[in-house]
């Protein structure tokens, strides 16, 4: 009796390790959506379109998530890309990037002053002003002391 309990562990064992390697096989034949490198864009068998982009892609990764579009960066130099897209997805894309393109014009219009600025400034301002000279006044000693 012992030793089918053994073969019943074994056998759950082996059907469970099955089970794993099938559905890795699975996920491995899906297809990756969201961001991706260039290759495993290319390797979907569709079409790609590319965009020229300059400036921050972490803006670009967080519009694209909610249009869910398939996109890699290819950097062709200092902070400049292009981004690659599958060309079925272009309406998707289009709205996507009229949606970065305006978060990006209403970033660069913001009235706020950096921080750095504004300490840059003050501290131009502290030099600037003549200091003034130190008044030293003596207490006037108590007669009772």
């Amino acid at each position: 009796m012992k030793a089918s309990k053994l073969t019943a562990r074994g056998l759950a064992y082996v059907l469970r390790a099955i089970g794993r390697k099938i559905a890795k096989h699975h996920r491995a034949k899906q297809t990756p959506h969201g961001k991706q490198s260039v290759k495993k864009l290319m390797a979907h068998g569709a079409s790609a379109s590319s965009i020229e982009l300059s400036g921050d892609t972490k803006l670009f990764d967080r519009v694209a998530r909610k249009w869910n579009v398939d996109y890699a960066f290819y950097k062709t130099g200092p902070d400049k890309y292009l981004l690659f897209f599958k060309a079925g997805q272009a309406d998707a894309m289009i709205a996507c990037f009229s949606e970065y393109s305006r978060k990006v014009l209403n970033k660069s219009k913001s009235r706020r002053i950096p921080i750095r600025d504004q300490l840059k400034r003050a501290s131009k301002q502290l030099t600037q002003e003549q200091p003034r000279p130190k008044e030293r006044v003596q207490e006037v000693a108590h007669a009772d002391r």
